[in-house]
């Protein structure tokens, strides 16, 4: 692998990491609040299956970015809904 193609995974791996980041703030904020009001359990549940889905994908390919930038997703995604089941 070139070094410029590694640095690019390197960096993708971080980039999707940080986009998933979305999840661990709102299952803070659900958590800290004790509420889950304003979530859609719906939307959540079908971002959840999309990010399984990626996560399978990554899987099949053996793809380093795709396994962990989805797994860390799915992780994020699994605490939404739980505290969205709890605090609703």
């Amino acid at each position: 692998m070139s070094k410029s193609k590694s640095l690019y995974e390197k960096y993708m791996v971080f980039v999707g990491i940080g986009g998933q980041l979305l999840y661990y703030c709102q299952a803070f904020d659900i958590f800290t609040t004790r509420s889950a009001e304003d979530i859609s359990l719906l939307g959540f549940s079908i971002n959840f299956f999309a990010l399984v889905s990626w996560l399978t994908y990554g899987i099949i390919l053996r793809n380093k970015v795709l396994i962990i930038a989805n797994l860390f997703g799915c992780l994020g995604s699994m605490l939404v809904l739980i505290g969205t089941y709890l605090y609703s």
